[in-house]
């Protein structure tokens, strides 16, 4: 990607016209207590933290407020090991509405009462969940992530968190087979409007383990990105592989103020040749 900054047009319109999607997000970190068979970033425990700072998250949020953008999404990592994470996502909150995105698998003790503050109108936990057999579940995400997940959700649903639930899959995202998971989610109490299906994506470790679809640039949703080493194309972009960070989808490192990396993401778009864009169901 290209450092180059444009400043033809506002934000703001670019947002309000569609031209530029509405949404930023950030990688609050690259560490995780999963080591997850597909994982985009290879995080795991050992992974280097290379975190975002609260102070610059919450930066983020109001200039993205200010430069016209509508929502934000943050990942990992896994978010929640940051121990000032629930009342950063709050701060964020009171600029623009959000999902967060998580594991669901430390939500015991007195972390879900810490959770249960995010029970926000503008917050939403987005919570990984891959098949409704728990050994096929836990075989791509590690021991015992169906049983946490399942007994989480219902608890945080009704501590009036709204959760939302992720299925990755390397199957036809409309197959048949997804139905008894789709009736579990239901069970649980999630919305059917709620539970996203999407493929994997062969970037990070899961390249390594040549799982899931292959896809360039047009392929991923263009939102925005921000994390501690840099702005991306997208939430797919600053990916990892044999440790090293993935920079074919980078569009700065400069993270802030946002203006820059913002400027720089609707350069490459008015840059791009016309066509129409391949559709891989990737939300």
């Amino acid at each position: 990607m290209s450092d180059t900054i444009v400043s033809t047009g506002t934000i703001a319109a670019a947002v309000q016209s569609g031209e530029l999607p509405a949404r930023v997000w950030m990688y609050s970190n690259y560490h995780c207590n999963l080591a997850c068979s597909y994982c985009l970033t290879e995080s795991s425990p050992r992974s280097e933290r290379r975190q975002l700072t609260a102070e610059q998250m919450i930066a983020v949020a109001e200039q993205a407020r200010e430069l016209g953008f509508t929502a934000l999404g943050i990942t990992g990592g896994e978010p929640f090991l940051l121990p000032w994470l629930p009342e950063t996502v709050l701060a964020m909150a009171e600029h623009l509405p959000l999902v967060l995105l998580t594991n669901g698998t430390l939500f015991a003790g007195d972390r879900i009462e810490r959770a249960a503050a995010l029970a926000h109108p503008d917050v939403a936990l987005q919570i990984s969940l891959d098949s409704h057999l728990p050994d096929v579940n836990d075989m791509a995400r590690g021991p015992d992530n169906f049983a946490k997940v399942v007994e989480a959700v219902p608890r945080l649903l009704a501590r009036g968190v709204r959760v939302r639930i992720a299925t990755t899959t390397g199957g036809p995202l409309d197959s048949p087979a997804l139905s008894p998971l789709q009736h579990l989610v239901a069970s649980l109490g999630v919305a059917e409007a709620d539970h996203l299906i999407r493929p994997i994506v062969r970037r990070g470790r899961a390249d390594e383990f040549g799982l899931g679809v292959q896809a360039v640039a047009r392929d991923i949703p263009c939102e925005l990105t921000i994390t501690g080493d840099g702005a991306f194309w997208g939430s797919f972009g600053p990916t990892v592989r044999s440790g090293r960070l993935d920079t074919d989808l980078l569009l700065t490192r400069t993270i802030l103020p946002l203006a820059v990396p913002a400027n720089a993401l609707l350069g490459v778009l008015r840059g791009m040749p016309e066509g129409t864009d391949a559709r891989l169901g990737i939300r």
